[in-house]
């Protein structure tokens, strides 16, 4: 969840930025490379940020039983999602803000703490590769105990 979020202020700082500061004449927000970065990260937040609620949804309305039989393996997807997500946003906003995502203080502050901290998500939740083949794994057992209830 936290990922998520930061991503999302990621996104929102980078938005706040490019409609204030100006290069060649107009606002970053009229480059069309700047507007294509903006939506991507939109794009990717609120896809993770869906998957979150569903997921959320899930956890509450099963009971443990079928939590652990079927929600294992989504947990560690969206885990890998919302870490990759939440990297993607802030190299992005950093490359959107430029310099001052480097100032540890000022209008850039923000951007250079999360772009700082983003391994410290990715890492200590697990290995990606382990994360995703335990998602694929816990799929395969799901099928076969489905397949046994036929």
């Amino acid at each position: 969840g936290q990922a998520v979020r930061f991503a999302r202020v990621c996104l929102e700082e980078s938005v706040k930025h490019a409609m204030r500061r100006k290069t060649f004449g107009k606002k970053l927000i009229e480059h069309p490379v700047i507007r294509f970065k903006i939506a991507e990260m939109a794009r990717q937040v609120e896809a993770t940020q869906a998957m979150l609620e569903s997921l959320t949804y899930q956890m509450n309305t099963m009971t443990k039983e079928e939590q652990n039989l079927k929600l294992g393996g989504d947990t560690a997807m969206l885990k890998v999602q919302a870490t990759k997500v939440y990297e993607y946003c802030a190299r992005e906003s950093q490359q959107i803000l430029g310099g001052i995502s480097y100032v540890k203080g000022g209008l850039g502050e923000k951007v250079e703490r999360l772009g700082r901290e983003v391994r410290a998500y990715a890492i200590p939740g697990g290995s990606e590769e382990i994360m995703l083949d335990l998602s694929v794994r816990q799929a395969m057992k799901l099928s076969k105990v489905l397949k046994q209830k036929m």
